[in-house]
C-alpha cells in the first residue's frame, strides 16, 4: 500500500464530494500529514468516484495500526478515523453559510444537501446503517416498519478496559450537548470531529439541528435545545413544534414523553426527533371525530392506531396550540380507574403525552399520543409496556420512533430468526429445551401451529410477517385506552372531561 495514493484518495474524495475546493489541498494534506506522522506531501492524479469514503479510510486505518499510532480496536479506529475525516470537513460557519444559501432556494434542498454531507462526512456511517435488516409488514394498522439494528459494532474487550481508566468527566455533559461540535471524544464517547449543527429559533430560543448517527429512516434529525435541561412536554413543546414546523414543512416533528418508561433514552437534555419520512402512523385514518368547545377552527378525531391517539387539524396555530395545551393538562390530572389509568400514586405523576407534529396541505396537524408510566406487580416493567408474553421481541421503551410505527428491535434477533427458521421448515415441534431459543418457545409454538408445512422458501417472508404482529400487540400494550368496547368508551370520557 502507498500512503501516499490513499492521502491523495482522500483528498480526491472530498472534492468530489464538495467538502473541499482546490484551494484547500495543501492544507488538507498537511493536516494529514500530521495527524499521520509523514513528512511529505506528493500530489498524484486520481481517477475513480468514491459513494462513501469508508473504503480509503480503511487503508488509512490499517496504516496507523501497522506503525503502531493506533490499536486494532473498533473504537481506536473510529476515534482515529473521525480525526482524519475532518481534515477535510469544512469548519462550522462554512456548512452554515452553505446551509442557508441552500435554504434561500427551498428549505427540502437545504435538508438534502445537509444530510448528504453527513453522510460524506462519515458522520453518519452509511456503510453500518446498510448493515441493519429492514421490512414492512401488513397489519391492521398499515404497513408498521421493522429494523433489526445491526449498525452498532460490538465492544472489543480491550475498549471495555481502556474505557475503565478514563477520568471521570462533565464536558461534554451528555451525547446532545452543543459542545459536542469538533469533540474528538475518547473510550467512552463518540468522536464528533466531523459533528456539524444548523442553528435554528424556536420559540424565540436558540436550539440546533443535527442529524442521528444511527438513522432509522429518511433524513433522521435530532432538535437540540442550546441549554442541558430535562426534557419537559408543555406548552412550549407544542409552541417549537410549530415554529419547526413553519421553518421545514415538509419535514415532522415529535417529542418522546417526559417520564420514565413512556420517556426516550436521554431524558436529561429536552430535544426533538424528526425528518422527511411519512410513518404508518401519519396514514392512520380518522375512525371517529370530536368537536371541543371555544375551538371552532380545529378539526379532531381518534386515529385508529393500537395506542390512544387524538388528531387535531388545524390552520390557526393559535386555536391548536392552546387546544393542545388544554388536552394536555387535563391528561396530566386525568384518572379512570376502571380502565387502570391513575394519574399519580405516592406523589409520583404518571400521566404525559408524546406528541407529533407535521403539515397537510398548508393546515398544521398534531398526533397527541396518551401515555402513562404506572408499574403493577404482575407488569414491574410497566403496565403501559411491552407485557412478557412480547419480550422476545421487544423488551425496551416504546419511545418516539416506535410509537409512530417503526419497530428498532434488538441485534440478537437477526441470528435466533434464522435458527427458529431453519427449525420451523424441519418440522421442530418444541424448542422449550434449547437454551439459546427458548425465549421463543410459546411464539414458536403458535408459529408451528399456523404454519404446519412452511417451506424455506418462505420461511423468511413468515417471520417477518409474524414479527410484525408482535409489534402491532406491543403497541397495544403501550396503548391506555384498550381497542375493546370498555376502552373505546373510556377514550370518549376523557374527550368529554376535556370539553366540560
Amino acid at each position: 500500500m502507498s500512503i501516499g495514493t490513499e492521502i491523495n484518495r482522500l483528498l480526491n474524495y472530498a472534492l468530489q464530494q464538495g467538502l473541499l475546493e482546490e484551494a484547500d489541498r495543501y492544507y488538507a494534506a498537511n493536516r494529514l500529514l500530521a495527524l499521520l506522522h509523514l513528512d511529505e506531501y506528493v500530489p498524484e492524479a486520481v481517477a475513480e468516484e468514491l459513494p462513501y469514503a469508508q473504503p480509503v479510510l480503511d487503508k488509512l486505518l490499517d496504516y496507523a495500526v501497522q506503525t503502531g499510532l493506533i490499536e486494532d480496536t473498533v473504537n481506536e479506529r473510529d476515534l482515529f478515523d473521525t480525526a482524519l475525516m475532518d481534515c477535510v470537513t469544512p469548519r462550522p460557519s462554512e456548512v452554515i453559510r452553505c446551509f442557508d444559501a441552500d435554504y434561500a432556494q427551498s428549505p427540502q434542498k437545504a435538508t438534502e444537501h445537509y444530510y448528504q454531507f453527513s453522510q460524506a462526512t462519515n458522520y453518519i456511517r452509511p456503510d453500518r446503517i446498510a448493515k441493519n435488516l429492514v421490512w414492512q409488514a401488513d397489519t391492521e394498522y398499515g404497513k408498521l416498519d421493522v429494523t433489526i439494528n445491526l449498525s452498532k459494532p460490538e465492544k472489543d474487550p480491550r475498549d471495555i478496559a481502556k474505557a475503565k481508566q478514563v477520568k471521570s468527566s462533565s464536558y461534554p455533559r451528555c451525547l446532545l450537548c452543543r459542545e459536542n461540535e469538533g469533540f474528538a471524544g475518547h473510550a467512552v464517547h463518540p468522536a464528533r470531529q466531523t459533528h456539524r449543527l444548523i442553528p435554528l429559533q424556536l420559540a424565540g430560543r436558540p436550539w440546533y439541528l443535527q442529524y442521528s448517527p444511527y438513522t432509522y429512516y429518511n433524513e433522521h434529525c435530532i432538535v437540540l435545545n442550546e441549554q442541558h435541561v430535562p426534557m419537559k412536554v408543555s406548552r412550549t413543546t407544542f409552541e417549537n413544534i410549530l415554529d419547526f414546523l413553519d421553518y421545514l414543512p415538509h419535514y415532522f416533528l415529535g417529542s418522546n414523553a417526559d417520564l420514565p418508561i413512556v420517556g426516550g433514552s436521554i431524558l436529561s437534555h429536552d430535544h426533538y426527533q424528526g425528518g422527511h419520512y411519512e410513518f404508518a402512523m401519519a396514514k392512520a385514518t380518522v375512525e371517529k371525530e370530536y368537536s371541543f368547545k371555544g375551538f371552532p377552527e380545529v378539526k379532531a378525531g381518534r386515529i385508529k392506531w393500537p395506542m390512544s391517539a387524538l388528531r387535531l387539524r388545524s390552520a390557526n396555530r393559535a386555536q391548536l396550540l392552546d387546544l393542545a395545551e388544554k388536552i394536555l393538562a387535563k391528561w396530566r390530572a386525568y384518572s379512570d380507574a376502571s380502565v387502570e389509568v391513575l394519574a399519580e400514586s405516592a406523589g409520583e405523576p404518571h400521566n404525559t403525552i408524546t406528541p407529533i407534529g407535521r403539515r397537510r396541505r398548508g393546515d398544521y396537524e398534531f398526533d397527541l399520543v396518551m401515555r402513562n408510566n404506572r408499574t403493577t406487580k404482575e407488569h414491574p416493567l410497566g403496565l403501559f409496556h411491552p407485557h412478557a408474553e412480547v419480550h422476545h421481541i421487544k423488551k425496551e421503551n416504546i419511545g418516539l420512533i416506535e410509537v409512530m410505527g417503526l419497530a428498532v428491535l434488538p441485534g440478537r434477533l437477526r441470528t435466533e430468526m434464522a435458527e427458529l427458521g431453519s427449525l420451523l421448515v424441519q418440522g421442530v415441534e418444541d424448542i422449550s429445551n434449547n437454551e439459546r431459543l427458548a425465549l421463543h418457545a410459546d411464539w414458536y409454538r403458535e408459529l408451528r401451529r399456523k404454519y404446519p408445512q412452511v417451506q424455506q422458501a418462505e420461511v423468511k417472508a413468515v417471520l417477518q410477517k409474524e414479527i410484525g404482529q408482535v409489534f402491532a400487540t406491543v403497541l397495544a400494550h403501550a396503548g391506555v385506552f384498550k381497542r375493546d368496547e370498555q376502552g373505546l368508551a373510556a377514550f370518549d370520557r376523557f374527550v368529554a372531561a376535556v370539553n366540560k
